[in-house]
């Protein structure tokens, strides 16, 4: 651009167009597509290719859209110290964690009870007390989500099935009284 005439004189010199700078190509932020890595990592390696933290990630991912959920995984993880815990600890408890309202604790609740259903139908059925490892994986499986010591009476067929399993007493944390 060259002179432009002033007639009244208010500008010396026209306005002359600085020169453009190089951008440099924006880069993404580090967390930009992390959903999708995470969710390609569970496809590929499974749910023992990722911690706790990770795998509660994933869960929270649909029950709390567009919210960056890995700080409330990880909160969760750190009160109550693994994924279990989490999946087994009061709704009350879970809600006092920032970021998990009354709708994701009952999500969690669900998804807690799912989980422990599908490990007990794995188990009946079968012969649970065919050897010791077998009796183990049960009760493991039926008591994985409770806070206090279980008293329970599991009845068994002739073959060692199961028939039924019934809670007799619930104690404390540490143990269950238990009087003839």
């Amino acid at each position: 651009m060259g002179k432009v005439e002033d007639e009244r004189a208010f500008f010396s010199e026209a306005w002359v167009e600085p020169p453009k700078k190089e951008v440099a190509p924006v880069e993404k932020p580090h967390y930009h597509g992390h959903r999708d890595r995470l969710r390609e990592r569970f496809l590929a390696g499974g749910a023992d290719a990722l911690p706790d933290y990770e795998l509660l990630e994933l869960l929270l991912f649909r029950l709390i859209p567009r919210v960056d959920t890995k700080p409330i995984a990880k909160a969760l993880i750190a009160r109550f110290g693994s994924l279990a815990e989490v999946l087994g600890a009061p709704a009350s408890l879970l809600e006092e964690v920032k970021g998990i309202g009354p709708t994701v604790a009952t999500d969690l609740k669900v998804i807690a009870a799912t989980a422990q259903r599908m490990a007990r139908g794995e188990v009946r059925g079968r012969e649970v007390l065919s050897n010791w490892t077998q009796l183990l994986d049960y009760c493991r499986s039926a008591m994985a989500f409770e806070a206090r010591e279980q008293f329970r009476i599991l009845f068994l067929d002739k073959k060692n099935g199961l028939i039924a399993d019934e809670v007799q007493q619930t104690g404390t944390v540490d143990h269950t009284p238990v009087y003839p």
